[in-house]
Protein backbone atom coordinates (compact mmCIF):
# COMPACT_ATOMS: atom_id res chain seq x y z
CA UNK A 1 0.00 0.00 0.00
CA UNK A 2 2.87 2.25 0.89
CA UNK A 3 4.12 1.97 -2.64
CA UNK A 4 0.92 2.60 -4.57
CA UNK A 5 0.57 5.85 -2.05
CA UNK A 6 4.11 6.80 -3.48
CA UNK A 7 3.09 6.63 -6.98
CA UNK A 8 -0.21 7.86 -6.68
CA UNK A 9 1.40 11.00 -4.58
CA UNK A 10 4.36 11.72 -7.41
CA UNK A 11 1.37 11.65 -10.16
CA UNK A 12 -0.67 14.01 -8.34
CA UNK A 13 2.16 16.23 -8.49
CA UNK A 14 3.39 15.56 -11.56
CA UNK A 15 -0.72 16.14 -12.60
CA UNK A 16 -0.52 19.57 -11.07
CA UNK A 17 2.50 20.96 -12.89
CA UNK A 18 1.48 19.33 -15.90
CA UNK A 19 -1.69 21.45 -16.12
CA UNK A 20 0.02 24.49 -15.07
CA UNK A 21 1.17 25.37 -19.25
CA UNK A 22 -2.91 25.34 -19.93
CA UNK A 23 -3.47 27.70 -17.29
CA UNK A 24 -1.18 30.19 -18.44
CA UNK A 25 -2.11 29.98 -21.89
CA UNK A 26 -5.85 30.57 -21.29
CA UNK A 27 -4.97 33.28 -18.80
CA UNK A 28 -3.28 35.23 -21.81
CA UNK A 29 -5.91 34.65 -24.32
CA UNK A 30 -8.08 36.31 -21.78
CA UNK A 31 -5.73 39.45 -21.04
CA UNK A 32 -4.91 39.73 -24.51
CA UNK A 33 -7.98 39.47 -25.99
CA UNK A 34 -9.05 41.96 -23.60
CA UNK A 35 -5.88 44.19 -24.35
CA UNK A 36 -6.38 43.18 -27.90
CA UNK A 37 -2.90 41.45 -28.53
CA UNK A 38 -4.54 38.71 -29.39
CA UNK A 39 -6.70 37.51 -31.82
CA UNK A 40 -10.02 36.30 -31.18
CA UNK A 41 -11.69 32.80 -31.94
CA UNK A 42 -13.66 32.33 -35.07
CA UNK A 43 -17.31 33.09 -34.34
CA UNK A 44 -16.93 34.84 -30.80
CA UNK A 45 -17.36 38.15 -29.88
CA UNK A 46 -14.98 39.84 -27.05
CA UNK A 47 -17.51 39.09 -24.53
CA UNK A 48 -18.24 35.73 -25.16
CA UNK A 49 -14.50 34.76 -25.88
CA UNK A 50 -13.54 36.56 -22.73
CA UNK A 51 -16.80 34.55 -20.73
CA UNK A 52 -15.67 31.25 -22.29
CA UNK A 53 -11.82 31.04 -21.82
CA UNK A 54 -12.36 32.78 -18.00
CA UNK A 55 -14.60 29.62 -17.27
CA UNK A 56 -11.73 27.36 -18.26
CA UNK A 57 -9.11 29.66 -16.53
CA UNK A 58 -11.61 28.32 -13.59
CA UNK A 59 -11.61 24.98 -14.22
CA UNK A 60 -7.61 24.79 -14.19
CA UNK A 61 -7.52 26.08 -11.41
CA UNK A 62 -9.89 23.70 -9.90
CA UNK A 63 -8.04 20.59 -11.57
CA UNK A 64 -4.31 22.32 -10.31
CA UNK A 65 -5.71 22.52 -6.79
CA UNK A 66 -7.51 19.19 -7.17
CA UNK A 67 -4.08 17.62 -7.88
CA UNK A 68 -3.01 18.91 -4.59
CA UNK A 69 -6.01 17.89 -2.96
CA UNK A 70 -5.05 14.48 -3.48
CA UNK A 71 -1.89 14.22 -2.25
CA UNK A 72 -1.35 17.21 0.56
CA UNK A 73 -2.52 16.28 4.07
CA UNK A 74 -5.10 19.10 3.75
CA UNK A 75 -6.59 17.29 1.36
CA UNK A 76 -8.56 14.37 3.86
CA UNK A 77 -9.50 17.19 6.08
CA UNK A 78 -11.97 19.24 3.45
CA UNK A 79 -15.48 17.33 2.85
CA UNK A 80 -14.98 14.20 1.15
CA UNK A 81 -18.12 14.36 -0.60
CA UNK A 82 -16.39 17.64 -2.95
CA UNK A 83 -13.00 15.58 -3.22
CA UNK A 84 -15.08 12.79 -4.89
CA UNK A 85 -17.00 15.11 -7.10
CA UNK A 86 -13.80 16.85 -8.72
CA UNK A 87 -11.95 13.70 -9.25
CA UNK A 88 -15.21 11.91 -10.89
CA UNK A 89 -15.64 15.31 -13.17
CA UNK A 90 -11.78 15.22 -13.94
CA UNK A 91 -11.55 11.63 -14.73
CA UNK A 92 -14.38 12.09 -17.07
CA UNK A 93 -13.42 14.68 -18.90
CA UNK A 94 -9.64 13.67 -18.80
CA UNK A 95 -8.94 9.98 -18.04
CA UNK A 96 -11.87 8.91 -20.61
CA UNK A 97 -10.33 10.32 -23.82
CA UNK A 98 -6.65 9.59 -22.74
CA UNK A 99 -6.29 7.37 -25.99
CA UNK A 100 -7.91 10.22 -28.29
CA UNK A 101 -5.32 12.38 -26.09
CA UNK A 102 -2.40 10.22 -26.71
CA UNK A 103 -3.69 9.60 -30.33
CA UNK A 104 -3.51 13.09 -31.62
CA UNK A 105 -0.70 14.35 -29.73
CA UNK A 106 1.20 11.54 -31.37
CA UNK A 107 -0.52 11.37 -35.03
CA UNK A 108 -1.66 14.94 -34.95
CA UNK A 109 -5.14 13.22 -35.96
CA UNK A 110 -8.42 15.61 -35.64
CA UNK A 111 -5.92 18.86 -35.80
CA UNK A 112 -4.96 18.73 -31.76
CA UNK A 113 -8.35 20.41 -31.08
CA UNK A 114 -10.00 18.97 -28.12
CA UNK A 115 -12.20 22.33 -26.81
CA UNK A 116 -15.29 21.97 -29.21
CA UNK A 117 -13.40 24.99 -31.27
CA UNK A 118 -12.91 27.45 -28.76
CA UNK A 119 -9.70 28.39 -29.40
CA UNK A 120 -8.25 30.14 -31.85
CA UNK A 121 -5.31 29.23 -34.76
CA UNK A 122 -2.43 28.05 -32.26
CA UNK A 123 0.86 28.48 -32.87
CA UNK A 124 2.45 25.20 -32.97
CA UNK A 125 4.18 25.00 -29.53
CA UNK A 126 1.41 26.46 -27.70
CA UNK A 127 -0.87 23.83 -29.33
CA UNK A 128 1.88 21.09 -28.28
CA UNK A 129 1.51 22.08 -24.63
CA UNK A 130 -2.10 22.25 -24.44
CA UNK A 131 -1.78 18.43 -25.35
CA UNK A 132 0.52 17.93 -22.63
CA UNK A 133 -1.65 19.52 -20.15
CA UNK A 134 -4.28 17.31 -21.25
CA UNK A 135 -2.59 14.18 -21.44
CA UNK A 136 -0.06 14.80 -18.39
CA UNK A 137 -3.20 15.30 -16.30
CA UNK A 138 -4.98 12.70 -17.37
CA UNK A 139 -2.54 10.10 -16.51
CA UNK A 140 -2.17 11.65 -13.61
CA UNK A 141 -5.67 11.11 -12.23
CA UNK A 142 -5.40 7.55 -13.73
CA UNK A 143 -2.59 7.10 -10.56
CA UNK A 144 -3.65 10.17 -8.02
CA UNK A 145 -7.16 9.35 -7.85
CA UNK A 146 -7.45 5.62 -6.98
CA UNK A 147 -4.47 6.48 -4.55
CA UNK A 148 -6.15 9.40 -2.19
CA UNK A 149 -9.94 7.12 -2.89
CA UNK A 150 -8.22 4.14 -0.97
CA UNK A 151 -6.75 5.75 1.61
CA UNK A 152 -9.69 7.59 2.40
CA UNK A 153 -12.51 5.12 1.72
CA UNK A 154 -10.51 1.65 1.44
CA UNK A 155 -13.73 -0.78 2.47
CA UNK A 156 -15.36 0.63 -0.49
CA UNK A 157 -12.85 -1.19 -2.58
CA UNK A 158 -12.33 -4.64 -0.96
CA UNK A 159 -13.97 -7.68 -1.50
CA UNK A 160 -15.60 -8.77 -5.28
CA UNK A 161 -18.56 -8.39 -7.22
CA UNK A 162 -21.76 -9.46 -5.40
CA UNK A 163 -20.63 -8.89 -1.77
CA UNK A 164 -21.81 -5.18 -1.92
CA UNK A 165 -25.67 -3.96 -1.76
CA UNK A 166 -28.24 -4.84 -3.92
CA UNK A 167 -30.16 -2.43 -5.73
CA UNK A 168 -33.29 -1.74 -7.79
CA UNK A 169 -32.37 -2.55 -11.78
CA UNK A 170 -30.83 0.60 -12.45
CA UNK A 171 -32.43 2.99 -14.93
CA UNK A 172 -29.77 5.21 -15.40
CA UNK A 173 -27.64 2.17 -16.75
CA UNK A 174 -30.09 1.50 -20.00
CA UNK A 175 -30.22 5.15 -20.75
CA UNK A 176 -26.46 5.62 -20.70
CA UNK A 177 -26.52 2.39 -22.78
CA UNK A 178 -28.82 3.67 -25.05
CA UNK A 179 -27.06 7.34 -25.34
CA UNK A 180 -23.59 5.53 -25.93
CA UNK A 181 -25.32 3.31 -28.76
CA UNK A 182 -26.42 6.59 -30.30
CA UNK A 183 -22.75 7.82 -30.39
CA UNK A 184 -21.19 4.76 -31.65
CA UNK A 185 -23.47 4.76 -34.09
CA UNK A 186 -22.46 8.28 -35.61
CA UNK A 187 -18.72 7.60 -35.13
CA UNK A 188 -19.81 4.57 -37.75
CA UNK A 189 -21.60 7.11 -40.03
CA UNK A 190 -24.52 6.56 -39.13
CA UNK A 191 -26.97 9.45 -40.62
CA UNK A 192 -30.11 9.39 -38.46
CA UNK A 193 -30.46 12.37 -36.40
CA UNK A 194 -27.66 14.04 -38.48
CA UNK A 195 -28.36 17.30 -39.69
CA UNK A 196 -25.17 18.79 -41.30
CA UNK A 197 -22.82 15.16 -42.11
CA UNK A 198 -20.04 17.37 -43.78
CA UNK A 199 -19.19 19.20 -40.27
CA UNK A 200 -18.53 15.47 -38.54
CA UNK A 201 -16.07 14.05 -41.12
CA UNK A 202 -13.08 14.73 -38.82
CA UNK A 203 -10.90 12.33 -37.39
CA UNK A 204 -10.96 13.86 -33.96
CA UNK A 205 -15.04 14.11 -34.16
CA UNK A 206 -15.24 10.34 -34.96
CA UNK A 207 -12.74 9.57 -32.49
CA UNK A 208 -14.30 11.69 -29.74
CA UNK A 209 -17.73 10.16 -30.45
CA UNK A 210 -16.50 6.49 -30.59
CA UNK A 211 -14.83 7.19 -27.24
CA UNK A 212 -17.68 8.81 -25.45
CA UNK A 213 -19.49 5.50 -26.81
CA UNK A 214 -16.87 3.29 -25.45
CA UNK A 215 -17.50 4.58 -21.90
CA UNK A 216 -21.23 5.28 -21.66
CA UNK A 217 -21.41 1.39 -22.57
CA UNK A 218 -18.69 0.61 -20.36
CA UNK A 219 -20.19 2.64 -17.35
CA UNK A 220 -23.92 1.57 -17.92
CA UNK A 221 -21.76 -2.54 -18.00
CA UNK A 222 -20.36 -2.09 -14.66
CA UNK A 223 -23.11 0.18 -13.00
CA UNK A 224 -25.80 -2.95 -13.71
CA UNK A 225 -23.32 -5.63 -12.70
CA UNK A 226 -22.54 -3.70 -9.40
CA UNK A 227 -25.98 -2.59 -8.35
CA UNK A 228 -27.75 -6.57 -9.59
CA UNK A 229 -24.75 -7.12 -6.63
CA UNK A 230 -24.94 -10.95 -8.33
CA UNK A 231 -21.75 -12.90 -6.89
CA UNK A 232 -18.88 -13.44 -9.22
CA UNK A 233 -15.09 -14.16 -9.28
CA UNK A 234 -14.01 -10.55 -10.17
CA UNK A 235 -12.76 -7.75 -7.61
CA UNK A 236 -15.03 -5.64 -7.25
CA UNK A 237 -12.52 -2.51 -8.38
CA UNK A 238 -12.56 -3.44 -11.85
CA UNK A 239 -15.90 -2.56 -12.57
CA UNK A 240 -15.75 0.53 -9.91
CA UNK A 241 -13.23 2.00 -12.20
CA UNK A 242 -15.16 1.44 -15.43
CA UNK A 243 -18.37 2.60 -13.63
CA UNK A 244 -16.39 5.75 -12.31
CA UNK A 245 -15.23 6.93 -15.03
CA UNK A 246 -17.86 6.08 -17.51
CA UNK A 247 -20.42 8.06 -15.86
CA UNK A 248 -18.52 10.80 -15.12
CA UNK A 249 -17.66 11.15 -18.93
CA UNK A 250 -21.45 11.08 -19.65
CA UNK A 251 -21.89 13.45 -17.00
CA UNK A 252 -18.35 15.91 -17.13
CA UNK A 253 -18.38 16.01 -21.26
CA UNK A 254 -22.54 16.58 -21.87
CA UNK A 255 -22.47 18.96 -19.60
CA UNK A 256 -20.09 21.28 -20.88
CA UNK A 257 -21.15 20.84 -24.35
CA UNK A 258 -25.24 21.47 -23.49
CA UNK A 259 -25.38 24.53 -22.48
CA UNK A 260 -23.55 25.43 -26.09
CA UNK A 261 -26.17 23.21 -28.06
CA UNK A 262 -28.49 24.99 -26.39
CA UNK A 263 -27.96 28.28 -27.57
CA UNK A 264 -27.43 27.00 -31.07
CA UNK A 265 -30.94 25.28 -30.72
CA UNK A 266 -32.88 28.61 -29.68
CA UNK A 267 -30.22 31.42 -31.74
CA UNK A 268 -29.83 29.30 -34.64
CA UNK A 269 -26.48 31.14 -35.51
CA UNK A 270 -26.00 30.73 -39.60
CA UNK A 271 -22.02 30.39 -39.02
CA UNK A 272 -21.86 27.67 -35.84
CA UNK A 273 -23.69 24.63 -37.65
CA UNK A 274 -23.44 21.63 -35.62
CA UNK A 275 -23.61 18.02 -36.93
CA UNK A 276 -26.31 16.81 -35.03
CA UNK A 277 -29.80 17.69 -35.36
CA UNK A 278 -29.66 20.65 -32.41
CA UNK A 279 -33.18 19.40 -30.61
CA UNK A 280 -31.71 15.88 -31.05
CA UNK A 281 -28.39 16.64 -29.19
CA UNK A 282 -30.32 18.71 -26.44
CA UNK A 283 -31.89 15.47 -25.64
CA UNK A 284 -28.64 13.55 -25.71
CA UNK A 285 -26.87 15.51 -23.71
CA UNK A 286 -29.68 16.06 -21.12
CA UNK A 287 -29.90 12.23 -20.92
CA UNK A 288 -26.50 11.95 -20.70
CA UNK A 289 -26.57 14.17 -17.94
CA UNK A 290 -28.83 12.97 -15.85
CA UNK A 291 -27.98 8.93 -16.18
CA UNK A 292 -23.84 10.13 -15.28
CA UNK A 293 -25.10 11.48 -12.23
CA UNK A 294 -28.08 8.84 -11.32
CA UNK A 295 -25.36 5.92 -12.31
CA UNK A 296 -22.62 7.35 -9.86
CA UNK A 297 -25.51 7.71 -7.39
CA UNK A 298 -25.86 4.08 -7.55
CA UNK A 299 -22.43 3.13 -7.35
CA UNK A 300 -22.10 4.89 -4.17
CA UNK A 301 -25.15 3.11 -2.85
CA UNK A 302 -23.91 -0.10 -3.79
CA UNK A 303 -20.36 0.08 -1.51
CA UNK A 304 -22.09 2.06 1.09
CA UNK A 305 -22.99 -0.84 3.04
CA UNK A 306 -20.99 -3.81 1.69
CA UNK A 307 -22.05 -6.87 3.23
CA UNK A 308 -18.96 -8.82 5.14
CA UNK A 309 -18.51 -12.40 3.90
CA UNK A 310 -18.40 -14.76 6.65
CA UNK A 311 -14.92 -14.63 7.66
CA UNK A 312 -14.24 -11.82 6.28
CA UNK A 313 -13.65 -8.91 8.85
CA UNK A 314 -14.60 -5.23 7.86
CA UNK A 315 -11.32 -3.40 7.40
CA UNK A 316 -11.78 0.34 9.12
CA UNK A 317 -11.14 3.43 7.19
CA UNK A 318 -8.21 4.96 8.92
CA UNK A 319 -7.82 8.56 7.01
CA UNK A 320 -5.90 9.84 10.00
CA UNK A 321 -2.85 7.03 9.70
CA UNK A 322 -2.31 7.93 6.02
CA UNK A 323 -2.61 11.91 6.95
CA UNK A 324 0.46 11.34 9.46
CA UNK A 325 2.25 8.72 7.04
CA UNK A 326 1.47 12.36 4.25
CA UNK A 327 2.55 14.76 7.07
Amino acid sequence: MERWDRVGRNAAYGAALALSPYLLIKVSWVVGALVGVLPIGDGFGLTEWVVLNTVTVGMAVIGIALALALVRPWGMRIPGALVAFCSWVGSGFLVSVLPFGLFTALLDVGGGSQGGGDDPAMPVWEGVLVQFSFVGMGLGLVLAVPAYLRRRWPDAFIGRVGDGRRTAAPWAAVVGAVVGLVWLYWAAGGSLGIAHPTERTSDGYLLLAAGWGFWALAGSAATWMLARARPVRLPCWIPLTFGWVGSGSLFAWSAWKLPFVLYVAVADPADVPLPENPAVAVVLHLCAVVAGAAMMRTLVRTRAHRRTRPGVAESPAQPEAALRREG
